[in-house]
């Protein structure tokens, strides 16, 4: 029996139509070892494993640990060293404090309590929320999926955006590592938790004139649905720590390098320059991805710029930078985030920069 030209491509014959096996004369092409798509690889295809990646990495620092001890050495890198763990150091606990506390909270604290608490007035909702965020601890990695449960639960949109910006922002541990980061300056502190606040506020109450529902897709299921309360902890611990310790790195990086490697003149000239300042400042931000926990060590370290730029830095980066903005893309939809990280972005400028005029 042949195959028609109506069977699709590939299909087999029925056993009993295949013709015998030709041992002496050639296989059929599709009995070709060669030719099946699922044959193991052959010793020619081995990939690169990652222990031996990683032995091969250990094998070559040996090799070469008298050129690194000399890099090491110089008072480029010393200075460099200094700085990156002067920043890690003091931003670590507060990391750590403030993961632990916003893991409890997305765990612990059931999303039907927020929509009790709230007034049904959405005008009024919106300070609230923002107000909520003083007094709840969490960063970046977990305002948003907390902020998409509101949304599933009844919470209006415009209040939960302005507990997602303000959460990040103002809550305790925030607040705490921006003064000891700013040691004698409370009214850095002041102008950091007025600024955000506004922020907050002024999303909420925009997206509430503007906003449309069809903008938002929040998804069916919450990130710990279907897990134990331990497990959803400690797996919120785990990640958050991950994702938050590994842009601490780079951000302690990015400021050691700004403090060693760039020439001091341009510095100075780029400080000189109020408008300027503020504008790589906020860029600055958004780039490094850092946890709002942390980040207030960064910007303290940015010594030649002033205080305003730095204002602007912090209030810029609990808000909007890279992986926030794929966080709410995954979260919303990507075109709510289109929509709302620029206008974040500009009302977060304008807001650190008036609050600093007046209080800095």
């Amino acid at each position: 029996m042949a195959i028609t030209e109506d069977a699709p491509p590939g299909a087999a014959e029925p056993a009993a139509a295949r013709p015998p096996d030709r041992r002496a004369g050639g296989e059929r092409p599709e009995d070709r070892p060669d030719e099946h798509h699922g044959e193991q690889p052959g010793p020619g295809d081995r990939r690169l494993s990652s222990p031996l990646v990683l032995t091969m990495v250990l094998l070559l620092a040996v090799l070469a640990q008298s050129p690194i001890r000399g890099a090491l050495g110089t008072p480029l890198m010393q200075s460099w060293m200094t700085v990156f763990v002067a920043v890690t150091v003091q931003a670590l606990p507060f990391l750590v404090l403030g993961v632990l506390l916003s893991a409890a909270i997305a765990v612990f604290v059931p999303p039907s309590f927020f929509a009790r608490a709230l007034p049904r007035h959405p005008a009024l909702a919106v300070p609230v929320a923002g107000m909520a965020g003083a007094v709840l601890p969490g960063c970046e990695c977990a305002s948003v999926p907390v902020a998409g449960a509101l949304v599933r639960r009844g919470v209006t949109p415009a209040a939960a955006l302005a507990f997602l910006l303000s959460a990040p922002a103002i809550n305790p541990i925030v607040l705490t590592a921006t003064a000891v980061a700013f040691p004698g300056r409370p009214e850095m502190v002041l102008a950091r938790f007025a600024a955000s606040l506004l922020v907050a506020c002024a999303m909420g109450w925009l997206w509430q004139r503007l906003g449309r529902t069809d903008w938002l897709r929040p998804p069916a299921h919450g990130a710990h649905e279907g897990e134990t309360k331990g497990e959803a902890f400690w797996n919120s611990v785990r990640h958050d720590t991950m994702h938050a310790g590994g842009f601490l790195v780079l951000g302690a990086m990015a400021a050691a390098t700004l403090k060693a490697a760039t020439p001091a003149a341009w510095l100075r000239t780029a400080a000189d320059n109020p408008l300027f300042s503020i504008l790589a400042l906020a860029v600055l931000a958004v780039l490094l991805s850092i946890c709002s926990e942390a980040d207030a060590f960064v910007a303290a370290s940015l010594t030649q710029f002033s205080l305003t730029a730095k204002l602007v830095f912090l209030v810029v980066g609990p808000m909007i930078d890279l992986k926030l903005f794929a966080m709410q893309a995954g979260t919303f939809g990507r075109g709510f985030a289109l929509r709302f990280a620029p206008a974040t972005f500009v009302l977060a400028v304008a807001g650190g920069v008036l609050t600093g005029t007046v209080l800095l």
